[in-house]
């Protein structure tokens, strides 16, 4: 009986955290607070006219290659945004100095390189054109 209470509190913490995630997760939050500017040197390509999509990724995350092919299919409609690509294991200065906790992780940035927004998982299709629209 006691073993049994235990499985099915483990079940509903787990739960709970479950749904909170999938909840947070994808999400892209405006960033009021831009105190970091990202140089074309340091993603080893240029930035955008009007804006980049920076995103961090790794060889083996499977929510990369969705985040990839979101990100790329939804910036072919603006010309003036530019999607860079990031290996978060080969850029670990970079990763640290942005405070990049996982992968994928997406940043908005301004035409100078200030980040704007920032998604951490895999965002969807209509948050991006949101955020794309307001930059």
């Amino acid at each position: 009986m006691n073993s049994a209470i235990i499985v099915v509190a483990v079940l509903i913490i787990a739960t709970g955290y479950g749904i909170f995630d999938r909840k947070r997760t994808g999400k892209i939050k405006p960033k009021v607070d831009s105190r970091h500017q990202i140089l074309a040197d340091e993603i080893g390509g240029e930035l955008g006219e009007a804006a980049t999509v920076l995103q961090f990724s790794s060889a083996f995350c499977t929510p990369c290659r969705t985040t990839r092919s979101t990100l790329a299919s939804v910036i072919s409609h603006y010309p003036k945004i530019k999607h860079v690509e990031v290996d978060a294991e080969s850029n670990l200065q970079l990763v640290r100095r942005l405070d990049i906790r996982q992968t994928p992780t997406t940043l908005f940035l301004n035409s100078v390189g200030k980040e704007i927004a920032r998604a951490v998982g895999a965002p969807k299709r209509d948050q991006v054109i949101t955020a794309l629209e307001r930059i």
